[in-house]
């Protein structure tokens, strides 16, 4: 199997592109080239070639008659190409290897969507001058092109050759890199599924605002402000450092407010400090932004959140 892409400085469009066909099908080889008839004979042609056809794996879109763009107008670079054909099996490739889980393909392909909503389409829009930076002033598409050397890197090479080969090292480091965040996304979001059980069973106690769950780690926030509008407070045992965490519930999916913060008299206490302010015996720390507070114990850190109730 054979991978081919365009020489010269890369982007982070055709490293995300070939790092997901490198997951896919393990052990291919790569060239990077402008030689027509050698990514003719490559089995995929990412970024280069002047072809959109994935059955014939054929994934560049800089042809004048390219026309693809998903639906919300976002317009494809071969990031996008590529993850919109291979994104779902790369997601269930992950889930297994990596989880030990199976997906369904209609989970592996909302977890696919999902990703490309939240990244692989702000790589394409970097790409195609759509965006300067995405996400963010410094964002992923800034990073990789930092993996490109720079023209000292190059004038120091020797040779073309040289500063080729320089370039294809840099580009398996940047491969390297965009492959952990595609594992580390996959992972959480496969683990955020799987946890949604568990949240949804959580008991509710002091009249359904106080829910209590038996893993800190659990990702809970967004499924309570979507679906638990009484919940004002979660209680969580963290059982890496063995006590049970206080958190507030986010009013909004961006920002810090929350549905009520903690008491204003708690922010920033520790320990003692704590202790004589709450009368909680194993009170341990409350922080400054009042959105967590800790206490050793269920019962302390309970008696916390009937307190914070009480001010809610």
């Amino acid at each position: 199997m054979l991978i081919a892409t365009h020489s010269g400085k890369f982007h982070a469009d055709d490293v995300w592109a070939v790092a997901v066909l490198d997951m896919v099908f393990p052990g291919a080889d790569l060239i990077r080239t402008r030689d027509s008839a050698r990514i003719a004979a490559a089995d995929f042609a990412v970024d280069v070639g002047g072809i959109w056809d994935p059955e014939t794996g054929r994934f560049d879109h800089h042809q004048k008659d390219f026309e693809g763009a998903r639906g919300n107008g976002v317009v494809y670079a071969s990031a996008g190409l590529v993850w919109k054909t291979y994104g779902a099996r790369c997601v269930s490739l992950i889930a297994h290897q990596h989880l030990g889980h199976a997906l369904t393909e209609t989970q592996a392909q909302e977890i696919a969507w999902g990703i490309d909503g939240d990244l692989v389409q702000y790589l394409d829009m970097a790409d195609t001058g759509a965006a300067r930076n995405a996400p963010g002033g410094y964002g992923l598409s800034a990073v990789v092109s930092g993996f490109n050397p720079n023209w000292m890197e190059e004038a120091a090479a020797g040779s073309p050759e040289a500063a080729e080969a320089m370039r294809l090292a840099r580009f398996r480091r940047a491969m390297a890199m965009i492959a952990d965040i595609i594992i580390n996304n996959v992972k959480y979001r496969v683990g955020a599924m799987l946890a949604a059980a568990q949240v949804l069973a959580g008991e509710r106690l002091e009249g359904g605002r106080l829910l209590l769950l038996p893993n800190s780690a659990l990702p809970w926030s967004t499924l309570v402000r979507r679906e638990m509008p009484d919940v004002l407070f979660v209680i969580s045992r963290n059982l890496a450092e063995d006590r049970y965490m206080l958190h507030t519930v986010p009013a909004a999916s961006e920002g810090f407010d929350a549905r009520r913060d903690l008491p204003a008299a708690w922010g920033g206490l520790r320990e003692e400090d704590l202790q004589r302010v709450t009368g909680v015996a194993d009170a341990q720390f409350c922080h400054k932004g009042l959105f967590i507070a800790a206490a050793k114990s269920y019962e302390g850190a309970l008696t916390l959140a009937r307190q914070a109730l009480e001010e809610a």
